[in-house]
């Protein structure tokens, strides 16, 4: 059973208990590289999740890993400027050597992140069309050719440096579970990047994906599916199920109960976690990207072993 697995580094969590260094943050980069994640990820924010800066944190991290892939899970293009933008991910992509992965999304219509666009002074309606113009211009960026942009924002005769290591930029990931985000996907975006809420959902999400590209004359099969997974892992499934919600609650606040309905989430012991994980794979999700609600070193190791475990199964 060919996939990956990947790691959420719990900078909101961090920020939340009061730690606001980042040693440890790449300490558990560290550790996880050493247990053979594939893959390692950080969230964005301002002020509705206050956390470590993305692009910031992974540079740190880059310098300190040699194999692994490195994400943002998800960024927020629609808060930068593109051209900003463009550069700072092209010189990350440099150092990480190649190894980025760009994970995007359009922020969700919430009180705290509506404040958070206003505090940055970027209108919140229009965020969609501004996040895909950015985006394309980005990627025009990254030709290091001359780039003349006559939209949202006005390029004449501009010329980005350094370009990033591969060629076209980094591959760039989208969630969204609606009829629109998979049409995006399928049409213009290297991977789908959602959060739940569950594996059957994940599949009929694939499949309409898979129609899009082929329509538009695009491979299905050179789109990455990956998902993001919350999971709390204990022999007690309701101590887990304490524990998740727990964890939820603090990160969400009153939110959380609708939150865990609609992002995929495991509580319980170890082997319910492995079946659970095989029916994202099962659904067509080949990279698997963890969050953990707390306990990062022993959920860490568990899931290596899991890792293994799936890796071996045949089904």
């Amino acid at each position: 059973m060919a996939f990956k697995i990947g790691y959420l580094l719990p900078t909101r969590e961090a920020v939340m208990e009061g730690h606001h260094e980042a040693r440890p943050l790449l300490d558990l980069a560290q550790k996880a590289e050493s247990l053979g994640y594939d893959s390692l990820w950080v969230g964005d924010s301002l002020f509705a999740r206050p956390r470590h800066e993305p692009l910031i944190l992974l540079s740190a991290v880059a310098a300190l890993t040699r194999r692994v892939t490195l994400g943002t899970a998800v960024l927020l293009p629609a808060l930068r400027n593109p051209v900003v933008l463009a550069h700072q991910i092209a010189t990350l992509d440099r150092i990480a050597e190649g190894r980025l992965v760009l994970g995007v999304g359009i922020a969700a219509d919430v009180p705290n992140i509506r404040a958070e666009f206003l505090a940055a002074g970027v209108p919140f309606e229009g965020r969609v069309g501004r996040m895909l113009e950015g985006l394309r211009l980005a990627r025009a960026l990254w030709a290091g050719k001359k780039v003349d942009w006559q939209g949202r924002w006005h390029v004449k005769d501009a010329v980005l440096g350094p370009t990033p290591e591969r060629e076209g930029g980094p591959p760039i990931w989208i969630g969204g579970m609606v009829e629109a985000a998979l049409e995006r996907v399928g049409k213009h975006f290297d991977g789908w990047f959602p959060n739940g809420p569950d594996a059957a959902s994940f599949a009929a999400g694939w499949r309409k994906i898979g129609g899009v590209a082929r329509a538009a004359g695009r491979d299905p099969n050179a789109i990455t599916g990956a998902v993001y997974l919350t999971l709390a892992i204990d022999d007690d499934a309701e101590a887990a199920d304490k524990k998740l919600n727990a964890y939820l609650e603090s990160y969400y606040g009153p939110l959380f109960a609708a939150v865990r309905r609609r992002q995929a989430s495991y509580a319980g012991p170890s082997a319910g976690a492995a079946l659970w994980l095989k029916g994202f794979l099962a659904a067509g999700a080949s990279h698997l990207v963890l969050r953990f609600a707390g306990d990062h070193d022993r959920h860490l190791e568990l899931l290596a072993r899991l890792k293994s475990a799936l890796a071996q199964d045949p089904q």
